[in-house]
């Protein structure tokens, strides 16, 4: 691995590229914030799928795509005035250092549950009116269900144990057995949320990561069923011909591959 003048001659590589990309190439000229924006979110979900393939060769690439954007945005933000990479990287810096006073303060923590707790606490001192200000708006529902959660245990609105989350998740099931024999959609709707967010909320008291949990969940399917759309094309037939008995032939095949 590079040693730090080495890491550091490579950040002054690339902030150069990209100060000769902005003057020179009429397709980095024109970008803004906001035409980068959509690219960003895209980089990042590729950056996520290189993670859960555990793609050792992948996610080097994709950390390099993101870094380019960080780079670019720091670039547009010198050319306003308002902000540039130095201002960037010692904003991060200084809220690192003042978020963990168990560091470089004389603050003692026990554990992983209080430096959370700590930051929580720390953020609100900051003039935040709320823990939850810090989730985007814009995050899809899942991944947004979950940072939830974990700000307001943070803080220590949660339950105790593994067991109290069954319970609830096994009641909310049972009232939304309820709405659906009422057959009142907007009911159904509404308990079925519940249901989904009791669900996020057992795994966290589970150890596991909902979005990450999911996303395998939807490989796994998408490989097996890629699977039997191979092995139906191989004997000629159109999956909407087979029956349900035949393609089950092929899908548990599948998972033994």
């Amino acid at each position: 691995m590079n040693n730090r003048k080495e890491q550091l001659a490579a950040i002054d590589r690339l902030l150069t590229i990209m100060d000769e990309l902005r003057e020179q190439c009429p397709w980095d000229r024109k970008q803004t914030l906001e035409s980068l924006r959509h690219l960003t979110i895209e980089e990042t979900y590729e950056l996520g799928d290189a993670i859960l393939d555990k793609d050792m060769k992948e996610i080097p690439k994709e950390l390099g795509d993101l870094l380019l954007h960080i780079v670019f945005y720091a670039k547009i933000g010198s050319e306003t005035g308002d902000f540039d990479i130095a201002s960037v990287a010692n904003g991060i810096c200084d809220k690192l250092i003042s978020r963990h006073p168990h560091i470089y303060g004389d603050v003692k923590v026990k554990d992983e549950e209080e430096v959370k707790a700590n930051w929580e606490a720390l953020k609100l001192k900051e003039g935040k009116k709320s823990v939850l200000e810090g989730v985007p708006k814009s995050l899809p529902a899942l991944v947004k269900s979950s940072r939830i959660q974990d700000k307001v245990a943070g803080v220590g609105f949660d339950w105790e144990k593994p067991e109290q989350v069954k319970e609830k998740l096994e009641e909310e099931l049972a009232e939304l057995q309820v709405e659906v024999e009422s057959g009142d959609k907007d009911k159904i709707e509404a308990e079925f949320g519940d249901v989904l967010f009791s669900l996020v909320n057992y795994g966290k008291h589970l150890g596991v990561n909902p979005e990450d949990a999911l996303e395998r969940t939807n490989k796994k399917f998408i490989k097996r069923f890629q699977y039997l759309e191979g092995k139906a094309k191989e004997i000629g037939k159109e999956l909407s011909d087979m029956t349900l008995s035949e393609m089950d032939v092929f899908w548990e095949e599948a998972k033994k591959v």
